[in-house]
């Protein structure tokens, strides 16, 4: 590489950084919200890609899973300035919210919390969330009776067996119905993209992938290093989620708070701070991991969580010309979004809703404030401070 080629280079990284920090620091809404955000830089202002490369690669990442934002964001880097432009992405738009995460939960500890009121009033903000978050997603996930079905069907096995291995189990067998049902599909008709990574790349990538998710449960289980088994939680819930962020903080309660890493007051106070924050969902696990380990822990757990979002993205893409132009990919991944919606309604169930719905003034005070988020068009950080300031007055009455 010359010299020219080489500052070309830097330039252009830097930029990416520039670019994907101030939007690390301004996105608030959500991932639907982030893919405004990006669309709205990328695409209309900076020209860095047209808008049928931008949809493609917003199914792409729908169809992988992860944080589906995130990946979008490491895309466009990739698709700018190669593997380390995808990093720089990525550092941008995720180090603000990693940091507000880490800073949040140094506050907390120590901190007497089981009984304050704005703890439970951050409980009713999650339920507003996630259930505003369920009908979106539902809408469009499950437009048709089959895959009401699928839906309806994961939600029953999912809420009665509540086990890492059950919600493995409906997702095969959604994608299988989807294959089944939905196989004649057709396939996309579009222009091929163009991606700086090689196939041998995304083949070590992939194969980095399935190493560690099988490896790590087995060190885990033959070590008693706390490290290991810290990483393995949050590998194993990036690496099996469907859906984004949405999805995966309340399944990270199922992982921690059931096993003592950490209790549920702690938990939904990270629950309700990461809404009030910009940035990606999935940086929930910094909060999580600052809880449990400090700053280190924090910077632990989110290189866990998102590293299969980087392996994953960095195996397909050489790929998704030839997937994209499948109907049986595209019937199994319409499978597996349904059945996204059924495990988000059981997580809401239990334990946001159960956990937080406990008086007919709770319910009241929900309603309100899905009224706000979902009618009114208030940003979710303000129903975040409402949330809060409403459950120290709810102690009151």
């Amino acid at each position: 590489m010359s010299k020219t080629q080489l500052t070309q280079k830097l330039k252009a990284l830097f930029e990416i950084l520039f670019v994907s920090t101030k939007l690390g620091i301004t996105s608030f809404g959500g991932p639907i919200a982030h893919l405004g955000y990006f669309y709205e830089e990328y695409v209309q202002r900076r020209k860095w890609m047209d808008e049928r490369s931008y949809a493609d690669l917003v199914a792409l990442c729908q169809f992988l899973p992860g944080p589906a934002s995130s990946q979008v964001g490491i895309g466009i880097g990739v698709m700018r300035a190669g593997v380390l432009g995808g990093i720089a992405a990525f550092i941008g738009f995720t180090l603000p919210s990693v940091i507000a995460l880490i800073l949040f939960a140094g506050v907390l500890q120590g901190a007497d919390i089981s009984n304050a009121g704005w703890i439970h009033g951050l409980k009713i903000v999650a339920v507003t969330i996630v259930a505003h978050a369920i009908l979106g997603m539902a809408e469009k996930l499950t437009p048709d009776i089959q895959r009401k079905w699928i839906a309806l069907c994961t939600l029953i096995c999912t809420v009665i067996w509540q086990t890492t291995y059950m919600q493995i189990g409906v997702i095969m067998a959604s994608a299988a119905a989807g294959f089944l049902m939905f196989k004649k599909q057709k396939g996309e008709n579009t222009p091929n993209m163009q991606f700086p990574i090689s196939r041998r790349f995304a083949f070590i990538c992939l194969s980095i992938f399935f190493v560690l998710l099988v490896l790590l449960p087995v060190l885990r289980e033959n070590t008693s290093l706390q490290w290991v088994a810290l990483f393995d939680n949050f590998y194993r819930s990036g690496s099996l989620v469907f859906g984004g962020g949405h999805v995966v903080l309340p399944l990270l309660e199922r992982e921690f708070v059931p096993s003592g890493w950490l209790n549920e007051e702690t938990f939904l106070a990270g629950y309700g701070a990461v809404q009030a924050v910009p940035g990606p969902l999935f940086t929930f696990a910094a909060y999580i991991g600052a809880v449990i380990n400090g700053w280190q822990g924090g910077l632990v757990a989110t290189v866990a969580i998102f590293l299969p979002a980087f392996l994953l993205l960095f195996g397909t893409l050489p790929f998704w010309n030839t997937m994209r132009h499948s109907s049986s990919m595209k019937g199994m991944v319409m499978g597996v979004n349904a059945a996204v919606v059924g495990i988000l309604i059981a997580a809401f169930y239990q334990p946001i809703w159960t956990s937080a719905i406990l008086l007919p003034i709770d319910f009241a005070f929900a309603s309100l404030l899905f009224t706000m988020l979902a009618y009114v068009k208030l940003p979710p950080w303000i129903i975040v401070v409402i949330g809060s300031a409403g459950g120290a007055l709810l102690t009151l009455v």
